[in-house]
């Protein structure tokens, strides 16, 4: 998997992946224009949007309502270091679940791909590269 990121200008950032194109900004008391969400938003919406798909994968499979399932994901932000703590995952579904199958949509989203991660840490590595070769 991979996307690209690249600076605009100011606070704004283009994100590509695959043909997919989105924008990343901060709101006007950040510096920025409010055209695109703030990266903990974008990482919000990369949960949610899993979460969703798991759940709305459950109710396909077993035939129920899918049409008009939400997800609303809220985090804490917290200092020292500054991360994202708290995370919440709200999923309404537009029918009502028996105790078998609330049980299931639930198991369904820890499946879900960017949770595991969020529970799991993984390893990250960071290499500076020069874009500008100097002349010798």
């Amino acid at each position: 998997m991979e996307v690209t990121v690249e600076h605009l200008g100011a606070v704004q950032f283009e994100i590509k992946a695959r043909q997919h194109s989105i924008a990343c900004d901060q709101p006007p008391e950040n510096g920025g224009h409010d055209e695109g969400m703030t990266p903990p938003e974008l990482l919000l919406a990369s949960l949610g949007s899993c979460a969703g798909f798991y759940a709305a994968q459950y109710l396909r499979k077993h035939k129920l309502a899918t049409e008009g399932t939400r997800v609303r994901v809220t985090a804490d932000k917290v200092k020292d270091p500054a991360r994202m703590e708290n995370f919440r995952i709200d999923i309404d579904v537009p029918i009502e679940l028996s105790d078998r199958h609330r049980a299931g949509v639930e198991e369904s989203v820890h499946h879900c791909l960017i949770h595991n991660t969020l529970e799991h840490p993984p390893r990250i590595a960071i290499e500076i590269k020069d874009s500008v070769k100097s002349a010798v």
